[in-house]
């Protein structure tokens, strides 16, 4: 008897088939609600939904091997039980529920990230509580569940007689028939295994809204899982160390930079920062999600910025500043640590690898500030507590702070207004106690479901993101007013900068406009302000904040000083947990796994993608910046090294005062 036309056979394929009509479905109506950003014809729709199918099946056949484990090891007598014929009824429902579910999930992520299911979904499941949070108070979910219950219902009914019918039918396996399925389907398995990948066949480059369509998200998700920290080397276009070590030396490369690394690769350097140092105190407040596109100053006519606009027309302000990445993880990590974004996992979030780096509190701990992480949520969630805390840091979050002293919160955490009130908490006991303090933020308020305290602005609370990020900027004018009664401002640097954009996504893999946000160093009495149109990412802040203390530090930073940078020179390094990129202005270079490369002409007018290899002088550039970051990682190279850094400086002086020293310098 044929495996095909057995009883347990035709079950299985029953609810694998209600899975690809689901998965079918949701792909066509995500491609009508994105028509227009995919851009796709006839010939495109046909691929998108054919590559698709084989991703569709692809999980399918993953998701069989339990079902039809439980079908081909269940007794003849037992399959015909009637209480069992029951459960199997109730077991296709649940299935399909299931289904149904991942299918609106697949819909909300899409609505927020505008891709599959990756790999910031698999972090989101570490961080259940804050996620199923943030969705409850964002959508209407019992609302959705119960509708989606009674969907799967409805079709099991519809389907009953057909269920029925397959479960009373005579033919049932024999020993044949369950060898043939056992072994059709390890074949199924490894053929799957073998043939497809998080991007096989569905490609790289062109439309990343057609690769994103043609692909499925369950099947991201696992791959994703299983691919949480790419190797370098590996996955990724190379160069010799000494090509990637004499490169790195040139980007890097300043007139009061001195390398001292050993290896050629290590970027370890002297950074003899001319003048005085002047020993400031520093708030570095990190928005989130605060895209420059929203400011009124960039552009924006909704006036939901007017204390931001303000506060760039008194600042330093970075008019071609870039994140380098999509997730508050990766801002963090480029802010404190001030590398590249490099693939799979910040190292933010690198359990057990998290600690011990040379970071910006360190440097500022090691002047005798009080470096302090203020977190206006839970310091847990992205690992930022055991980060924050191995580095330098101490920390004060929400779970730190009296309920008494939080007057909102939400999923994410306290109000801005709470963190901010917190902060100058922080800032006066430091100053009561004669120590210069470093205070690095992070906030919650701009991000869904985009709740806040009442009475505050004139867009009612959780009704978007245009209401959150007036709120933001309601909650920074009030900071800052309050802040410049205090005997310290004067003598204070206010540092704002986004952790990220808003969105991301776009028709490109790094589309490089939504990389774009705002940083602005703020001090009157201390720095004049100017716009600097230098091009720059989020790891050339800290180099430059400790440029302008004129601070002599051993730097481990692969940023550079944007005030003394010859605008030229300009670059920025962008880049999600798969694509690595480096902007110069003009050009874009792009690193993906497989070792695939890519470069886009005008990458913010009309981007033109071309192919590239290893001799194009922009991808050189590139890859010694990802190549490099990750060789320092893996050889300990990004680690705080006090004890070194005193030694270098003695052993320096002693040979400046030597006759050779002074033969070779002209004296």
């Amino acid at each position: 008897m044929s495996v095909f036309r057995t009883s347990q056979f035709r079950y299985v394929m029953l609810i694998l088939g209600a899975w690809l009509g689901v998965f079918v479905l949701t792909r066509s109506v995500l491609l009508a609600a994105h028509w227009r950003d995919a851009q796709a014809g006839v010939i495109d729709s046909l691929r998108i939904f054919g590559v698709g199918l084989v991703y569709d099946l692809g999980f399918l056949v993953y998701a069989a091997v339990p079902l039809a484990l439980y079908a081909l090891l269940c007794p003849n007598g037992l399959w015909r039980a009637r209480w069992h014929r029951v459960a199997l009824h109730v077991i296709f429902g649940l299935l399909l529920f299931v289904m149904l579910f991942t299918a609106v999930a697949e819909w909300v992520f899409w609505d927020e990230f505008g891709v599959r299911f990756n790999f910031i979904a698999v972090d989101y499941l570490v961080y259940s509580k804050e996620v199923v949070n943030n969705i409850v108070e964002s959508y209407p979910v019992f609302r959705i569940l119960g509708t989606l219950v009674l969907l799967a219902v409805a079709i099991t009914v519809g389907l009953g007689k057909r269920l029925s019918a397959i479960l009373h039918s005579s033919s049932l396996t024999t020993k044949s028939a369950r060898f043939a399925g056992a072994a059709g389907l390890v074949s199924l398995v490894a053929l799957s295994a073998a043939l497809l990948g998080q991007d096989f066949p569905r490609g790289q480059g062109g439309n990343a809204y057609q690769s994103e369509l043609a692909s499925n998200g369950p099947f991201q998700f696992f791959a994703a899982f299983r691919n949480n920290e790419l190797d370098y080397r590996q996955f990724y276009a190379t160069l010799p160390g000494e090509q990637v070590a004499g490169l790195l030396r040139d980007e890097l490369a300043e007139p009061n930079a001195r390398f001292i690394g050993s290896d050629p690769q290590d970027i370890r350097r002297v950074i003899d920062n001319p003048g005085s140092p002047r020993r400031l105190n520093v708030i570095l407040v990190t928005i989130e999600s605060l895209s420059a596109k929203y400011l009124g100053s960039f552009g924006d006519k909704r006036g939901l910025t007017p204390n931001l606009d303000k506060l760039r027309e008194q600042s330093l302000a970075f008019s071609n500043f870039y994140a380098t990445g999509t997730r508050t993880d990766r801002g963090l990590e480029a802010i404190t640590l001030a590398v590249p974004p490099t693939p799979g996992r910040s190292i933010v979030k690198r359990i057990g690898r998290e600690s011990g780096y040379a970071s910006l509190g360190q440097h500022f701990h090691a002047k005798g500030y009080d470096s302090v992480f203020l977190y206006g949520g839970r310091g847990y969630f992205d690992n930022m507590n055991a980060f924050f805390g191995g580095n330098g840091y101490r920390i004060v979050d929400q779970s730190s702070v009296p309920d008494a002293e939080m007057n909102f919160t939400n999923a994410w955490g306290m109000s801005d207004e709470d963190l901010y009130r917190q902060t100058l908490k922080v800032a006066d006991a430091d100053h009561a106690a004669g120590k210069p303090f470093f205070l690095q933020l992070m906030t919650t308020s701009n991000h869904r479901p985009y709740t806040y305290p009442d009475g505050r602005i004139d867009i009612p609370s959780g009704k978007g993101r245009e209401g959150a990020v007036k709120y933001t900027d309601y909650a920074i004018g009030r900071f800052l007013a309050e802040a410049r009664q205090k005997p310290w401002f004067d003598k204070t640097v206010f540092v704002f900068v986004a952790d990220h954009t808003a969105g991301s996504a776009g028709k490109e893999d790094l589309p490089v406009a939504n990389y774009h946000i705002p940083l602005f160093i703020y001090a009157p009495s201390l720095l004049p302000p100017r716009d600097v149109a230098t091009v720059a990412s989020q790891i050339d802040l800290a180099p430059t904040l400790l440029g302008l203390l004129n601070f002599d530090y051993t730097s481990t930073f692969f940023g550079r000083n944007v005030m003394t940078e010859d605008p030229g020179r300009g670059r920025a390094l962008v880049g999600n947990y798969q694509h690595l990129g480096l902007f110069d202005g003009t050009d874009l270079a792009i690193l993906s796994p497989r070792k695939a490369v890519r470069r886009h002409q005008d990458a913010l007018g009309n981007s033109r993608e071309v192919v590239a290899d290893t001799s194009d002088a922009l991808v050189r550039r590139n890859v010694a910046y990802y190549q490099g970051a990750s060789h320092d990682f893996r050889k300990g190279l990004l680690a705080w090294q006090p004890e070194n850094d005193v030694a270098m400086r003695l052993t320096e002086a002693a040979l400046m005062a030597s006759p050779v020293a002074n033969r070779l310098s002209g004296g």
